[in-house]
């Protein structure tokens, strides 16, 4: 046998002179190596789908952003319905940057046009009614222009200065700070229109500096404040009132309303 092989050997390579380890060993090599290769065209193909090289760029302009958070809310919807394309949004020129495949920006632009309305605008007028003893003694009304989705303040009156910090009369130089207070009438709007009309955020606030003083020191003031804060729905051109007190004290009664109307 041995004389057999060796002949073999020498005429050529023989496999039957090959003993079984050596053929599973050979075997697993050649295994191995299918896997690898296997592996490797499964990563090309994957950074492939990664990185298409047809992404082209474009800026897509928005016309209609009030604030900020618009612009926010437009790139979370782009971020999450386009997860391959590369945004950045500039809120100094109401732009967003794109870097995506020809199909992914014409989604983008579909998407754009969707949320990119104009908005609504309302005229709010805030009417403050008073009596006194059951008697109408004044009206006081005040108009406010607000966008669906946005806030608008209104203040009227006077800033008032409040002395604070210490004095030492020993001293050639004095330790006094004074801060300034609003004191008269502020109105803050919030405005969302929905199906059922117009969802309205209103705080009405008023103060007043009063005769008397506090007493802690000859330059405090006390200042008096009435708040009406809530949230309602209205109909436009329907007035509602939104709240009325009494002035402690007093027989005087205020009621405050409001009506809205749709500009456009």
């Amino acid at each position: 046998m041995k004389s057999h092989c060796h002949a073999a050997a020498q005429r050529g390579f023989s496999p039957a002179c090959i003993s079984p380890a050596c053929k599973f060993a050979a075997l697993t090599l050649a295994c191995l190596a299918a896997c690898a290769v296997a592996h490797a065209q499964s990563a090309d193909i994957k950074a492939t789908a990664a990185k298409p090289d047809n992404e082209i760029y474009q800026t897509l302009y928005l016309t209609n952003l009030t604030q900020q958070s618009d612009l926010n809310e437009i790139q979370s919807d782009l971020r999450n319905m386009l997860p391959n394309a590369h945004l950045y949004g500039m809120p100094s020129q109401n732009a967003i940057s794109i870097r995506a495949t020809p199909e992914d920006i014409q989604i983008a632009q579909k998407i754009l046009a969707d949320l990119d309305r104009g908005k609504k605008l309302y005229r709010l007028t805030y009417t403050i009614n008073e009596s006194d003893g059951g008697k109408h003694t004044g009206t006081q009304s005040f108009t406010l222009i607000v966008a669906s989705g946005g806030k608008t303040t209104f203040k009227q009156g006077s800033r008032v200065p409040i002395v604070t910090g210490s004095y030492d009369s020993a001293a050639s130089t004095s330790n006094t700070q004074v801060q300034y207070q609003d004191v008269g009438l502020a109105i803050e709007a919030s405005a969302d229109s929905n199906l059922d009309g117009l969802r309205l955020r209103s705080k009405v606030e008023q103060t007043k500096v009063a005769d008397e003083k506090s007493g802690v020191g000859a330059q405090d003031p006390i200042v008096r404040q009435t708040v009406l804060d809530g949230t309602s729905t209205l109909a436009t051109g329907k007035p509602l009132i939104l709240g009325s007190l009494d002035v402690p004290g007093t027989t005087r009664k205020q009621e405050i309303q409001v009506v809205a109307e749709l500009v456009k």
